[in-house]
């Protein structure tokens, strides 16, 4: 996920002026066919690309305090609501509301304590206002590793403050469930300077990114993953091993969990040098469709991208798309790009809105009867390698 940033000035009755980025969440679109649920004796011979289920957006997140809110609301309506979003814990989403994709925005913190004090917290602390709950009241942000957060010193509350606490709540979870549909992490690494911010990220350097794949691994079993090397097998490349396999089938992959980069940028580029074809990596990665690591897209807009997406599954590809944008669909109760991105194909559709807010609409994302997963209404039928 991008975010463009625009700065604002925000006034206290103890101090003259503040001047502070507000990231909007430039989020993607999305939309809808009908296709029958599936019910879990149903699908476990049909492939991976072969079914649908829902994801949500920054999985992690809980909204800013009301008193944040308002000083955020100082820049607009519109970018006053773009963090106005709380999900549930990561356990609760695979089990009460069936999820089987979330999102974890990642920071680098090697020494422990960079993200443990934002900045507007600890402002509105001083100022005797309502500052919300301590993002680091169990004192696992001054620990090193990497953390797990939205902007920092912004946008920092979080169910899971460390990608290890998220790790392990989707291993226990699954341990737990262990014949669940498989479980894709989509992880974006962020360190981009908002030149406002006093917190400046530390990069991702290919260092960094190295501690990524490590703590997943000092987490997980390697029998408990579907890695890249998994899909490719003898094969070169990952194309050619679509071409000539196909996905395994869902019965192989329940109770395991697959890791995809969120990153198009810089960041994915050093993930990838030295392993082109992401031999010995755990993450897929979204590239251009000639890479020898082309299986796993991010087309986060199913409205304007709606061809490419059945494109991309036509040719055996798996796809992330995303159902709602900046918050609005919810509000106004519009289906629109939701359905669209069921329509795509796309095999992870992902929402602000696994259940409805009752204040302002009915507006969810959520298959007919609750279902962990449906057939997909574009592979379904489609003749697949390795039959």
């Amino acid at each position: 996920m991008k975010l463009d940033v625009s700065p604002f000035e925000l006034s206290c009755a103890c101090r003259s002026h503040f001047l502070v980025v507000l990231v909007a969440c430039s989020l993607a679109a999305n939309d809808a066919s009908n296709s029958r649920p599936l019910g879990a004796q149903d699908f476990s011979d049909l492939r991976l690309n072969q079914i649908q289920v829902i994801g949500t957006h920054n999985s992690y997140h809980r909204a800013p305090s009301p008193g944040l809110q308002r000083w955020l609301a100082v820049a607009g309506q519109a970018n006053g609501q773009a963090f106005d979003y709380s999900h549930v814990p990561l356990a609760e989403q695979f089990g009460r509301l069936k999820i089987r994709q979330i999102e974890l925005d990642v920071f680098a913190d090697p020494r422990g304590g960079h993200y443990a004090s934002p900045f507007f917290y600890r402002m509105m602390r001083e100022q005797n206002q309502d500052a919300g709950p301590d993002p680091n009241a169990g004192g696992q942000l001054d620990q090193p590793g990497l953390k797990v957060l939205h902007v920092q010193d912004i946008d920092y509350l979080s169910t899971t403050p460390t990608f290890k606490i998220a790790l392990r709540q989707v291993r226990d979870w699954s341990r737990v469930n262990p014949r669940h549909a498989p479980i894709l992490i989509l992880v974006e690494l962020k360190d981009e300077v908002h030149a406002l911010l006093p917190t400046k990220p530390i990069p991702f350097t290919r260092e960094q990114i190295e501690v990524v794949d490590r703590e997943i691994l000092e987490v997980f079993e390697r029998a408990h993953l579907f890695l890249p090397d998994d899909l490719r097998r003898e094969a070169e490349t990952l194309p050619a091993a679509i071409a000539k396999h196909g996905w395994p089938a869902v019965g192989e992959l329940r109770g395991k969990v697959l890791f995809a980069l969120d990153n198009e940028d810089a960041i994915r580029d050093r993930y990838l040098e030295g392993n082109p074809n992401l031999r010995n990596r755990v993450m897929f990665t979204s590239v251009a469709e000639g890479n020898p690591a082309a299986a796993w897209f991010k087309v986060n807009d199913a409205v304007r991208d709606f061809d490419r997406i059945q494109r991309l599954v036509r040719a055996g590809f798996v796809v992330r798309t995303r159902a709602d944008n900046g918050k609005q669909e919810a509000r106004r109760n519009d289906v629109a790009r939701r359905d669209r991105a069921f329509a795509s194909g796309a095999q992870w559709i992902s929402t602000d809105y696994p259940e409805p807010r009752r204040e302002w609409s009915d507006y969810q994302v959520q298959w007919e009867g609750a279902a962990e997963l449906r057939v997909n209404p574009v592979t379904s039928s489609a003749k697949t390698p390795g039959r």
